[in-house]
């Protein structure tokens, strides 16, 4: 009787740490996405042509979202299986990582586009408020699965899962980055 309820009590508890483990997920606030659209690729993708390289080991997932940042609003700490290419619209939206902030907007010097790709939790947020559209290309999960909450920052760590060992936020400044 004693180790049956043992037993239950460890189960409670591995069961309450779960959900408290969900919970400490760090929602967005003022961050609103819709989804435009969400498409699989069947097959692997292997395409290399003017400078634009786009190589999948195998069936993906891709949406595309419009991102709406209210004045103050943030995505809260995240991160995306495969790759994010947000483009920012309108206003200015400053992505946050363990290792830095770089802020990208139309006419800034990091330019208005950036990359998302790799484990480390990064968080968008806004000042006065933007318009941006994001591309996400995952691995093909049922169902898709185009984001991770985290709990924060963690800690600095400036190399991916990419063959030459960049980054795992990348701007872009306009120019042949």
């Amino acid at each position: 009787m004693l180790r049956k309820k043992s037993s239950l009590m460890i189960v409670g508890a591995v069961a309450v740490g779960a959900s408290a483990a969900v919970a400490l997920g760090s929602a967005g606030i003022g961050f609103t996405p819709t989804t435009l659209v969400t498409a699989n690729l069947a097959t692997k993708v292997e395409a290399n042509t003017d400078q634009v390289k786009l190589r999948t080991k195998g069936p993906t997932d891709v949406r595309v979202q419009k991102i709406v940042f209210d004045k103050g609003g943030t995505s809260g700490w995240h991160h995306h299986p495969g790759v994010v290419i947000a483009s920012v619209a309108s206003g200015t939206v400053t992505f946050t990582t363990a290792c830095g902030s770089t802020t990208y907007g139309q006419g800034l010097p990091a330019g208005s586009v950036f990359v998302e790709s790799g484990d480390s939790p990064g968080q968008a947020s806004s000042v006065d408020g933007a318009i941006a559209y994001a591309t996400f290309v995952a691995p093909h999960l049922n169902p898709p699965v185009f984001r991770i909450e985290d709990t924060g920052p963690g800690t600095c760590s400036r190399h991916g899962d990419d063959e030459d060992g960049g980054g795992d936020h990348h701007g872009d400044s306009g120019g042949n980055h």
